[in-house]
């Protein structure tokens, strides 16, 4: 389904390939991850990453799940974006493709980053998305969770309103 790939030599010798495809089906990005312990584990393209990672594989009539990383979006298997970062802006690609079709968006970033999934958050309110915030707390990532766990906090994550987010937000200041 990601169409993985590795290569063996050359500038991205030594690391796993995981290629994008936009909605035409042509390659518009991709992760090159060390699986020897190069000193960097990552080196990607030079070039613009306001992309939608794997438009071609996105239902925007279905829910959409918002990961970190290409890995997390893995394991969330359906329908699931990595965000190549913590942040999404405003003007991205992603996030007007989101308001344009009003997908409903689960949001489940790494525990370390709540304040930015605070600020994502209010930013999809602010344009009337529907928007659910997974728990990961206990694992780094969504990555790291066993498929089972990951399903029940897809399955739990709370809706969020302007109410509860304020509540949120004064929690964790």
């Amino acid at each position: 389904a990601w169409k993985i790939g590795y290569c063996a030599q050359g500038r991205y010798g030594g690391r796993v390939i995981i290629p994008s495809f936009d909605s035409e089906g042509d390659i518009n990005y991709f992760i090159a991850r060390s699986y020897v312990g190069h000193n960097r584990r990552y080196l990607n393209p030079s070039c613009d990453r306001d992309i939608i990672f794997n438009e071609l594989s996105v239902d925007w009539d279905e829910p959409l799940i918002l990961v970190e990383g290409v890995f997390d979006a893995i394991i969330a298997e359906d329908n699931a974006i990595p965000l190549l970062g913590s942040t999404l802006r405003e003007d991205s690609l992603l996030f007007k493709k989101i308001v344009l079709n009003d997908t409903p968006v689960l949001l489940g970033l790494d525990h370390d980053a709540q304040k930015k999934a605070m600020w994502l958050i209010k930013a999809m309110l602010a344009h009337d998305i529907e928007v659910r915030l997974m728990d990961t707390s206990g694992y780094k990532d969504i990555g790291e969770m066993p498929r089972e766990v990951f399903q029940k906090r897809k399955q739990d994550a709370a809706f969020i309103d302007s109410d509860t987010y304020l509540l949120k937000i004064a929690l964790l200041a």
